[in-house]
């Protein structure tokens, strides 16, 4: 038997079907008013920058040509057809490079230890005193927002040239980044163990490493890998300056327009860095399934 629809049934439906059309109506409005400040905002932004897209149309073939010089020798022929020849350097880039990952490494692991130690103490939930906390959050503010090529240059003036600026650059920035993302860390733990430790004569310390270490270490091990990454690519810049480092080659060869030494040892960096970064995302991901599982 055909059923019929009552009248009522037919107006709550109309109704409800145009309040859905008004609703989609006045999102699709908002986003047409936000698409409209995003381009006046973007155009703003591109005339107070002084950008001229025609100019980067103009010179966009001496760009192009740059790269495809990268990879021609002095003799006119591609790199790859005399690979000994355009790698005639390996020796003497390869220990520049090994320095450039010690940099690295002894600077993200002293940054990252001064970084864990002031951590604890810009942390709300371990911290009541306003005043210190405050401190130290200004302090970790100063490390990681002055770029590490600035102390770097500071560095070079107060010691001279050599890796030991590099270190000293690297290690300032990576305290202030590894102690913001390890007090994010530690403010978001489980109190419970904490709040137990306390109640039973616990000292503070104690209460940080029996309540707090062992619900974070794998994410400050893992939060170290990453930062570790990130200054093996600082570190070869840092030689722009007189760091140390395959860096300072690098920029020699770009002074003097040895371009298939460029490209040598670009493709060192990057791969380098690939191998890195593969290495350090498995151990990574082996931290973070350890403590998943306990």
């Amino acid at each position: 038997m055909a059923q019929t629809i009552k009248p009522a049934q037919t107006a709550a439906m109309a109704a409800l079907v145009s309040a859905y059309a008004s609703e989609v109506a006045k999102r699709r409005l908002t986003t047409m008013f936000g698409m409209v400040v995003l381009v006046i905002c973007l155009a703003l932004a591109a005339w107070a920058a002084e950008v001229k897209p025609w100019v980067f149309y103009d010179h966009i073939g001496n760009f192009t040509r740059y790269i495809k010089g990268l990879f021609i020798l002095d003799s006119g022929a591609w790199v790859w057809t005399s690979p000994r020849e355009w790698f005639w350097g390996l020796g003497r880039w390869s220990s520049q490079l090994l320095d450039t990952l010690l940099m690295a490494y002894v600077g993200t692991l002293l940054g990252a230890l001064c970084g864990f130690v002031l951590c604890f103490f810009s942390c709300r939930n371990l911290v009541h005193s306003v005043w210190l906390r405050t401190v130290m959050r200004r302090l970790l503010e100063f490390g990681r927002t002055v770029p590490d090529i600035v102390f770097a240059l500071i560095f070079v003036g107060a010691f001279g040239l050599g890796p030991v600026p590099g270190v000293l650059a690297i290690a300032m920035h990576t305290t202030g980044a590894m102690g913001k993302l390890f007090a994010e860390v530690v403010e978001n733990i489980d109190m419970k163990p904490v709040e137990g430790i306390a109640s039973v004569g616990g000292t503070w310390l104690q209460q940080i490493r029996f309540a707090v270490l062992p619900q974070v270490q794998s994410n400050f091990a893992s939060y170290a890998l990453l930062r570790f990454e990130i200054n093996v690519r600082s570190a070869g810049v840092l030689g722009f300056v007189g760091a140390g480092g395959i860096g300072t080659t690098l920029l020699v060869a770009i002074r003097k327009f040895y371009a298939s030494d460029v490209s040598a040892i670009l493709i060192m960096l990057v791969a380098t860095v690939m191998l890195i970064d593969y290495g350090t995302e498995k151990l990574r991901y082996y931290l973070i399934g350890q403590e998943s599982r306990r």
